[in-house]
């Protein structure tokens, strides 16, 4: 991976890592058109930078941490199915999962499951007047919806906003829990793989991962803002139309050019 490479790797991560379109599989995609080796460094780079992206978060909703200690526990219950499976099948989707078509494919029934959500939530009303007064029992909903985002393309953040959704939360709300929730999760899933792949990243180049994960920082303080200002005008439903469109045109492309459609 070449330092320009790592960039526009970052730069993708950044725009997409909060948007309900897979930043793990537009990294793939996007890794795959550029002919990137998908190796062990590659692999982590993909996961370590989130974590550029998760501090935009952080950066941009630090005060919501300070109105109550509510939310670290609603936002602990949430994360816990993905913790606990994430842990034990880590192995098996990093091995088997990693691939275009199983994004491709991913994407396409995402945006299709999008475009309904957008319609469902169209007029809908909370029943929760604050992101912590949520039930733990919906709260441990969500956890376990987003376990389906294991699966590259599905994306965290919509599978945590279709929960949120079918949780109670409108359409904001349910953006904000996905944004907050991505920390815990993120944080761990790069914590692992940092900790399993320590020497790997070690004997890699360190210098592209922490330029990777600072692009992945600034490009994702913009995009959280621009995702917060469409939804309240747009809705859902471009970002379903979005992903059924870009998981034919790859497969179409990949199909024509005999690119390698599955995990080495």
């Amino acid at each position: 991976m070449t330092l320009f490479q790592a960039i526009v790797i970052a730069i993708i991560e950044g725009l997409t890592e909060f948007l309900p379109v897979s930043s793990t599989g537009h990294m793939i995609l996007a890794s795959s058109l550029m002919g990137i080796h998908e190796d062990e460094f590659v692999k982590s780079f993909e996961v370590v930078i989130q974590l550029g992206a998760i501090l935009a978060v952080l950066a941009l909703y630090y005060k919501r941490f300070l109105v109550s200690f509510e939310i670290y526990l609603k936002l602990f219950v949430a994360f816990l199915p993905t913790g606990v499976i994430g842990l034990l099948a880590y192995k098996s989707i990093k091995a088997y999962l990693f691939n275009p078509t199983t994004v491709s494919i991913s994407l396409i029934v995402g945006g299709v499951v999008l475009i309904l959500l957008d319609r469902w939530t169209e007029k809908k009303e909370s029943r929760y007047v604050e992101l912590e007064h949520i039930s733990y029992t919906d709260a441990l909903k969500i956890g376990f919806i987003q376990c389906i985002s294991m699966i590259p393309g599905v994306s965290r953040s919509a599978a945590t906003i279709f929960g949120g959704v079918y949780a109670g939360f409108n359409r904001m709300q349910a953006a904000e829990f996905s944004f907050l929730l991505a920390i815990p999760t993120m944080f761990a899933a790069s914590g692992y793989d940092i900790l399993k792949n320590h020497e790997t990243i070690l004997n890699g180049n360190l210098n592209t991962l922490l330029i990777g994960a600072l692009v992945a920082f600034l490009v994702a303080i913009v995009a959280v803002k621009g995702f917060v200002s469409f939804l309240t005008k747009y809705g859902f439903k471009h970002f379903g139309y979005y992903r059924i469109a870009l998981g034919i045109l790859f497969l179409l492309y990949a199909y024509n050019s005999g690119l390698q459609l599955t995990a080495d």
